[in-house]
């Protein structure tokens, strides 16, 4: 294989890279902070646990997390 095929087959890489698009994350995630506090309507990942929003309702609003997000249900996976 010479400089020219590779030359060539990095070209043709790039070019189908291209093609695909970004592949960033930040759409994504933005799509997935479906938590919202209801005092400052700040928002979480879908992912955050129980002891982070606690901690949130208790150090900015001096509440407790059932006032700050009612109807959070840990998901199984999570302790």
């Amino acid at each position: 294989m010479g400089n020219g095929q590779k030359a060539q087959h990095k070209r043709e890489r790039a070019k189908n890279d291209a093609k695909k698009g970004p592949t960033s994350q930040l759409k994504t995630n933005e799509a997935a902070k479906n938590i919202v506090c209801q005092v400052c309507r700040n928002t979480f990942l879908c992912t955050v646990r129980k002891k982070a929003l606690e901690e949130h309702a208790d150090n900015k609003h001096g509440k407790k997390l059932e006032e700050c997000f009612p109807g959070f249900v840990e998901t199984a996976g999570k302790k």
